[in-house]
């Protein structure tokens, strides 16, 4: 009678308990050394790329003083007076070094007429820290001024000195940074040291992007070159920093990477085909004014690739997961069960990923679709519009990459757990768990 717990059923319990607690088994050496053999290239590359593409900072130009491209120092609004509007005239507004002292009472308009805003703004940072100067603002302007409210202001050195500076924004650093710290809290609190991980891989991918891709465009480096090379870094630092150093973690990686190379394919035959320039608003104007060597066709290419990355990582990680989880919950699966059963839960990821991808860019074009509304124009000459055929180039390519990454990182996950499965099973000489104790114990009762 204690025969059967003498013999096999320690090796039992100790299968089963290796499948019902702690992280995913291990896959056998053999299958490690078949995806290293597939990602160690790849990663050499990446970091032959980042050293070879470097810039080592953004290139040196004469400020044109148009957008972004304006020297700003920080402010306060230090006093507010209504004055009537016909009485403005900004080049005989008093501009001095100390505050205007305040009148005590605001002017109003017995014909209720609308009154402008006479705002008193010091200088808080810079080398003209402590002047002040004047700005009006009209009752009708977006943007209203507050007393103690601080300021963005914009310096043009080359105007007269009473109209060097002028407020630019308002100061929203505290609200920003704010709702950053409420993120990070939230993440850490949910995720414990997940969310640390993600944190610490967010911060990795955003220094990639400020200082590798960013820069190396400006230097005059080929952006779709830089955007693979990043991306590749951003991929690779985010998911094995996230999720480990596991052959799971490796099968997302080479699922992510198949589904980007896609998405460069198809991003470089339509936006040539669609003969999309990439330079459609203000912000492009002025980058291909000041930096006319940028192809900014093979920008937009880079930007599709680089929006596209971070949705390809939720959706092959989670693939890989399903699939790894059903070979732990039923280690009988063959490859083919594993990828029927791993493709029904892909399908509702899709269907809902798909979606999220099109609000979010909708949402961004809202203001011009708003535009085009307002404009009664028909629907293909809304589509046909270069701005609005960008975000639907955009927009299809990427989700065409989504779609796609669902078959493809569920095939290879469940070759490589059954793969590994059938080799273990083999080498033990066993054909499989169930039925070896099974066949044991029907020996020892008779």
């Amino acid at each position: 009678m204690t025969s059967p717990h003498s013999g096999p059923e320690p090796q039992g319990h100790q299968h089963t308990h290796s499948h019902s607690h702690g992280p995913a088994a291990p896959v056998s050496s053999h299958l490690r050394k078949v995806i290293a053999a597939v990602l160690i290239p790849f990663a050499a590359a990446v970091v032959v790329g980042l050293v070879v593409l470097w810039p080592g900072g953004a290139p040196a130009h004469e400020r044109t003083g148009v957008g972004f491209d304006r020297q700003t120092q920080q402010g306060k609004v230090v006093n507010i007076d209504k004055i009537d509007c016909k009485d403005v005239n900004a080049s005989q507004l008093p501009v001095s070094g100390e505050t205007p002292p305040p009148t005590g009472e605001r002017a109003e308009r017995d014909d209720g007429a609308a009154l402008c805003e006479k705002a008193a703004v010091e200088i808080t940072s810079g080398q003209d820290k402590g002047r002040t100067f004047i700005e009006v603002v009209q009752p009708d302007a977006p943007r209203q001024l507050r007393e103690g409210q601080g300021v963005v202001v914009a310096y043009a050195p080359d105007a007269p000195h009473d109209l060097q500076y002028s407020v630019t924004d308002v100061n929203r650093k505290f609200p920003l940074l704010l709702l950053a710290g409420i993120f990070a809290l939230v993440v850490v609190a949910v995720g414990r040291m997940r969310g640390v991980m993600a944190l610490v891989a967010l911060a990795l991918s955003f220094a990639v992007l400020t200082l590798f891709i960013l820069p190396a465009i400006l230097q005059g480096s080929n952006p779709l070159v830089v955007a693979v090379v990043g991306a590749g870094a951003i991929m690779l630092i985010a998911l094995y920093i996230c999720h480990g150093l596991t052959a799971r973690t490796s099968v997302a990686v080479i699922g992510t990477l198949i589904s980007l190379l896609l998405i460069g394919l198809l991003g470089s035959l339509f936006i040539g085909w669609a003969s999309l320039s990439g330079n459609t608003d203000d912000n492009t104007g002025l980058i291909h004014g000041l930096y006319p060597h940028i192809d900014m066709s093979g920008l937009l290419l880079a930007g599709v690739i680089i929006g596209s990355l971070g949705v390809l990582d939720d959706v092959t990680v989670t693939q890989t997961s399903a699939v790894w989880e059903l070979h732990q919950a039923d280690p009988t699966m063959s490859a083919k069960d594993l990828y029927r059963a791993g493709i029904r839960i892909g399908r509702d990821h899709i269907a809902s990923v798909v979606n999220t991808l099109v609000l979010a860019y909708a949402g961004a074009a809202l203001p011009l679709l708003l535009l085009f509304s307002i404009a009664q124009s028909s629907m293909g000459t809304v589509a046909n519009s270069e701005l609005v055929a960008e975000e639907i180039v955009r927009t299809l390519i990427g989700s065409i990459g989504l779609v796609a990454s669902v078959p493809v990182t569920t095939a290879l996950a469940a070759l490589v757990v059954s793969a590994d499965r059938s080799r273990l099973t083999a080498n033990s000489g066993i054909p499989a768990p169930v039925r070896s104790g099974r066949g044991r114990r029907r020996r020892v009762k008779s």
